[in-house]
């Protein structure tokens, strides 16, 4: 390949770039913010001791595959939406938005019932590893005050994923981060009222972050919901709560294409829990570690997750406009773009590794574990931005039951067998087990290079633009 061949496949020009960085850099803004706030709030209920900081991981691990789930549900009707909205029909973006709120309820219903009728047992779940049965104790209470109030919050989340999913599929990324950033700064302040008990309050601890977290999503939906029915976003939602009727056609629709991703979503985030639960069994201080190396790698994964919904995005919108053409070539620069900037921040991230587990109040043993992490997850980072690219373009196109097989099911075939061997069959310590369980993922990257060139997602799935 030459160079000018090169240049062209994997980069492109300042009109793609322009049209790159409107839609990722709101959402960077928005998912750093947001990160950075988790971040303060971690290192609050940290300053309260390492059960504390553990029950609150162990829960978040519980509302990761609750945010997983509602995600799966929200993505499967999104792909049509942003394929409508490419193709100009906003008749058919309001039927995807609530068929969105429908899904995101429902689902909502069910997972509390679960967590509700399930919770001890889902919690200890996570506290099987070598530690003090004291320590086990304490984190089960400290877990339960956090789950018991965090499940409030879950229904206006349902709802502010509905309506910025929709936002973002029509490419309006201001609104969601504007909402977001007030949440998240809604939720710093209520936490440090509420978990220190300043102004008055009564110092609540890890029951203060959870309802500070609670307040912040009732503000985010409010805010959405008021900013919908304003200005540009009134072509898409005046009149939307007219009727909550949604076609059968697209209901059956969003159904074929839309649930191998929710159980996609639902297995994977399984996955991931399954995965924390398999690491602790090398101890209950594993959990301390990837609650700071998760909260601080999350931080510098805003390009990669940003990545993700940019690609979903300007990709939907392209096959939905009939572009199949200029869809499959600007994949190529989509995930270039994201190579090179995730490995830029994997750099940054290797040298302030041991920066940010110093500032939880915790054991040094806990603290070194977290910069292993850390410095693990940025090896791979590049890495992941292929096979996230990959994964959006997948989905974009409606192909889900290969996103089911490429993401959910090679998790499960491949990653948590070798990790249950690394733990099981061997005498690994947790650091080079960890590096070994991550770096199975290198099979999926080939495997995803593999498919975004087979061009098997390329598909346009709401027939012929409506202008």
């Amino acid at each position: 390949m030459t160079f000018s061949r090169f240049r062209d496949t994997f980069f492109g020009d300042k009109a793609f770039y322009a049209k790159v960085l409107h839609i990722l850099i709101p959402s960077v803004i928005h998912i750093s913010v947001t990160n950075f706030v988790q971040l303060l709030d971690n290192i609050m209920v940290g300053s309260l001791g390492t059960a504390q900081m553990s029950g609150v991981a162990v829960t978040n691990q519980l509302m990761f595959v609750y945010n997983m789930i509602i995600f799966g549900v929200l993505a499967g009707a999104g792909i049509f939406g942003a394929q409508y909205w490419g193709s100009g029909d906003m008749a058919g973006v309001r039927d995807v938005f609530r068929t969105k709120i429908w899904l995101s309820q429902a689902v909502t219903l069910v997972i509390i019932t679960l967590f509700v009728s399930m919770d001890e047992k889902f919690i200890s779940l996570f506290l099987m590893g070598q530690g003090e049965a004291a320590l086990a104790d304490a984190i089960l209470a400290q877990a339960k005050d956090y789950l018991y109030i965090m499940l409030w919050g879950l229904i206006p989340f349902g709802l502010s994923q509905s309506y910025s999913g929709t936002m973002r599929e029509a490419g309006e990324m201001r609104i969601p981060m504007r909402a977001g950033l007030l949440a998240v700064m809604v939720n710093l302040v209520c936490n440090w009222v509420l978990i220190f008990g300043h102004l008055g309050f009564p110092a609540m601890g890890v029951k203060g972050a959870a309802l500070a977290t609670v307040v912040s999503r009732f503000v985010e939906v409010g805010a959405l919901a008021m900013a919908a029915h304003r200005g540009e976003m009134k072509k898409i939602f005046h009149g939307v709560y007219r009727t909550m009727r949604v076609p059968i056609r697209l209901l059956r629709s969003i159904f074929a294409k839309g649930s191998p991703l929710m159980v996609n979503e639902f297995l994977w985030s399984m996955g991931m829990a399954a995965l924390t639960q398999i690491y602790s069994l090398r101890g209950l201080i594993v959990l301390g570690g990837l609650n700071i190396s998760s909260t601080v790698t999350n931080m510098f994964n805003v390009v990669l997750i940003s990545g993700g919904m940019t690609v979903g995005i300007i990709i939907g919108q392209m096959l939905g406009a009939g572009e199949i053409s200029r869809a499959r070539k600007d994949i190529w620069k989509l995930m270039s773009f994201s190579v090179l900037s995730t490995g830029a921040l994997a750099l940054v991230m290797q040298v302030l590794a041991p920066l940010f587990p110093a500032a939880f109040n915790t054991e040094q043993e806990v603290r070194d574990l977290a910069t292993t992490f850390i410095r693990t997850v940025a090896v791979f980072m590049p890495l992941n931005a292929i096979t996230n690219t990959s994964y959006y373009a997948l989905r974009s196109g409606g192909r889900t039951v290969i996103t089911f097989l490429f993401d959910a099911a090679f998790n499960w075939a491949v990653v948590i067998p070798i990790t249950l061997f690394l733990v099981h069959g061997t005498q690994l310590t947790i650091a080079p087990l960890y590096f070994i369980s991550q770096g199975a993922n290198i099979l999926k990257c080939g495997l995803g290079v593999w498919l975004v060139h087979a061009g098997v997602w390329a598909k346009n799935i709401v027939g012929e633009p409506a202008n």
